[in-house]
């Protein structure tokens, strides 16, 4: 375990290689799932504001589930999450020409219409936060038969579990300590 101020991380993260591989995958973190995606509160009055500048992207399907629904809904285990079509696909799903499922709210930052790139849980997948008193756990949980591709193509391509997620990290907890997680790792390797 790697404790960084008030966060532990999984000795997974800075140990195992990942790096997405939407050709193999086609994104389906966006369409299988227990539920959406978990959501901040902050998040759940971001995504309502933006909406209707996302809305554009989204399948008529998607956008009558998101006014059925709510721009989030609350699960019993995660609190608010991203409304889902039938318990598969994210509502902010967009599935390009070639079957990769992607995300409308990135795909509006993406094109400079919103500022806000994606959910947080989506942007550190695989990567899953639980929030304690006075402290955050950082497990590495990749999804086994899903991400496989991406595991194998990580260590082809020998890219760390936090590297693959730098931008993430550094937007969740800012540069210094994903500076700090950097050196760790390296201490790591060097030990061995």
């Amino acid at each position: 375990m790697i404790a960084i101020d008030n966060v532990l991380l999984s000795d997974e993260i800075v140990e195992e290689q990942f790096v997405c591989d939407l050709d193999k995958c086609k994104g389906g973190c966006c369409v299988d799932g227990d539920c959406g995606a978990p959501l901040t509160d902050e998040e759940t009055k971001i995504i309502a504001d933006i909406y209707p500048k996302i809305k554009q992207s989204l399948t008529a399907e998607y956008i009558g589930e998101i006014e059925r629904q709510g721009t989030h809904v609350m699960d019993d285990q995660y609190g608010p999450v991203t409304p889902t079509v039938n318990g598969g696909i994210c509502v902010y799903g967009i599935t390009d020409e070639l079957g990769v499922v992607k995300c409308g709210i990135e795909k509006a930052w993406r094109e400079g219409k919103v500022t806000f790139r994606k959910p947080i849980s989506c942007h550190l997948f695989p990567i899953r936060v639980i929030e304690h008193p006075g402290y955050e756990a950082l497990n590495y949980e990749p999804r086994e038969t899903l991400c496989r591709p991406a595991c194998k193509l990580g260590k082809q391509l020998k890219v760390p579990v936090y590297k693959f997620l730098k931008d993430a990290l550094v937007r969740k907890y800012g540069e210094e300590f994903y500076e700090a997680l950097d050196a760790v790792a390296l201490k790591v390797k060097s030990d061995k």
